[in-house]
């Protein structure tokens, strides 16, 4: 077009149509100019909000665990804290939006979504859902324990007791989505994710499809502005599970990464269709994934949070004498009395609910029960346990715990495939690993940390940090060149990362954690027993 006015036969016109023209070229380079710009400033600024760790789902930004530009204080403590608020119990994580802080609780049987100011911790608003707390949960477990999933819209929340719930950042209700409880061992755990339009929901079940010998677990996508069923694909050799999926940014694409019973399974989040999956894994599936480009890294305890291929049995052992009331070095079924169960975490005090094997409040399926656990180890049948007996049964426990390096592009079964290394060794029962700079860090009960090589999974170093003994399930956090730990009886220990082991700093927050703290550009969140605390470098 431009050419047929700039060849007219009218010499004036021509000029005139021609200066017409170069307006219009330099209007539209400067339009070009200002677009390109624009979208450059759009890319720094998205880089720059990914690199400051938008931390709006379990775990922060991609379940990493690692907010990369936050500056938290280093030396956690009073000079630090900004604000500490009372809120009711609950295990789900803070996450954050620009200017508010969201979590779950649960209160005399009443199920809570809060919002709270980040600057000041103020209460902004609390919602319930339709229903009361009617899942059962283990003693140790809550029916406040997934983590709420928070975008630029919309608040994503899921109940066992009821399903999923979206609201606005105001607190207005967008829509709700009802979903039949899973049946599972200990209470569901597992977080909303986000993908672009979609929320993911990971829910592996216990029961059987009708008239069928497999699960009826699945993986479901809904659209976040509606609730809407976007795709669901079925989990059929998947029992109950505490992991929360990824998606993994790698170099063949993406892929929404679900650790469950035995088996981590790759999934196309845009469809739901089944890719890869890799077995070994035990039934204690409750760490969350990390990811590399390169590598996605995954791992589950022995059950009962062995962490160790070839475990000492003599703690297990030592941890059950005081059943033995007649003193003949034996644990007769007579002494098999309550709170008698088999340990799972000798460490932990006897009555404590995380001490051992789930019991039945029933009592007549809890002697059904014990007379199980009594059968594992009574090989003479004489309706006992001698140290021989459960030494040898204990080292002859079936599965083994495992951390596992997958690399992407593979499909099936790819387990012999494109594994790149498996340990069996310091791996956490409940704490997920954090991936950073090439090195995977491990935190488990008694506070021993381990830092393995991503790139052949051998070990760095392994260290007690003597302020964490006992307990641990808060997963480590990063940021600033140091890993944040948290004990469950309420010590914070703060570790510089690197090759070498240097612990800088602990304090006492003065009461059990247990949830994994969230962090933005200047501070570190952590829920308590009874409390939210902002530890803030400016207050």
């Amino acid at each position: 077009m431009y050419w047929e006015i700039v060849l007219g036969s009218d010499t004036k016109q021509r000029e005139k149509d021609f200066l017409a023209l170069k307006t219009t070229m330099i209007i539209e380079k400067t339009q070009v100019f200002f677009k390109v710009f624009g979208l450059i400033f759009l890319l720094i600024f998205s880089l720059k909000a990914d690199q400051a760790g938008v931390w709006n789902r379990f775990r922060g930004p991609h379940g990493s665990g690692v907010a990369v530009g936050c500056q938290p204080p280093v030396r956690v403590g009073k000079d630090y804290e900004a604000w500490r608020v009372s809120i009711p119990q609950g295990l789900s994580s803070p996450v954050l939006s620009e200017s508010q802080i969201f979590l779950t609780a649960v209160r005399d049987g009443e199920l809570m979504t809060i919002s709270l100011d980040k600057k000041n911790g103020k209460e902004l608003w609390r919602r319930f859902p339709p229903v009361k707390a009617t899942e059962k949960v283990h003693r140790a477990a809550s029916q406040a324990s997934s983590t709420v999933l928070v975008d630029e819209q919309y608040v994503i929340v899921y109940f066992g007791s009821y399903g999923l719930l979206c609201y606005d950042h105001d607190g207005n209700e967008v829509w709700k989505k009802p979903i039949p409880t899973p049946q599972t061992l200990y209470g569901m755990a597992s977080s909303p994710i986000g993908f672009g339009r979609m929320v993911i929901m990971v829910l592996d079940d216990d029961r059987n499809l009708p008239g069928s010998k497999l699960s009826r677990s699945k993986v479901i996508a809904y659209e976040k502005a509606t609730g809407k069923e976007v795709w669901k694909t079925a989990r059929p050799f998947s029992r109950s599970g505490w992991s929360t999926p990824i998606i993994w940014n790698h170099k063949a694409g993406s892929d929404l990464v679900v650790l469950g019973d035995g088996r981590l399974n790759g999934y196309d989040p845009s469809t739901g269709e089944g890719k890869w999956h890799t077995t070994g894994f035990s039934r204690e599936t409750i760490a969350v994934p990390v990811a590399s480009r390169d590598h996605v890294f995954a791992s589950s305890s022995r059950r009962g949070g062995d962490g160790d291929a070839e475990t000492n049995p003599k703690p297990f052992w030592d941890a059950i004498l005081p059943f033995d009331e007649n003193r003949n070095g034996k644990i007769e079924r007579s002494e098999m009395k309550t709170p008698f169960t088999f340990p799972f975490r000798p460490e932990l005090p006897v009555d404590h609910p995380g001490f051992g094997f789930p019991m039945p409040a029933d009592l007549k399926k809890r002697e059904e029960r014990v007379d199980w656990i009594l059968s594992w180890f009574d090989k003479d049948k004489d309706r006992a346990w001698s140290e021989e007996e459960f030494m040898k049964g204990f080292k002859d426990k079936p599965g083994k715990p495992l951390l596992l390096a997958v690399r992407p592009g593979g499909s099936g079964d790819v387990t012999e495939t494109h594994s790149s290394w498996s340990v069996n060794r310091n791996i956490p029962e409940i704490p997920s690993p954090l991936f950073h700079d090439g090195i995977i860090y491990l935190i488990r009960a008694g506070g021993v940390l381990a830092a393995t090589d991503a790139q052949n999974g051998k070990l760095i170093y392994r260290n007690r940090i003597s302020s964490l003994g006992g307990q641990c399930t808060a997963s480590p956090v990063y940021a600033n060149g140091h890993l944040y730990l948290v004990a469950s009886h309420g010590v914070i220990s703060v570790v510089a990362t690197g090759r070498k082991f240097k612990e800088i700093h602990s304090y006492d927050l003065g009461e059990e954690s247990e949830t994994t703290p969230s962090i933005d550009q200047n501070s570190i969140y952590i829920r308590t027993e009874r409390h939210l605390i902002a530890f803030r470098k400016s207050k």
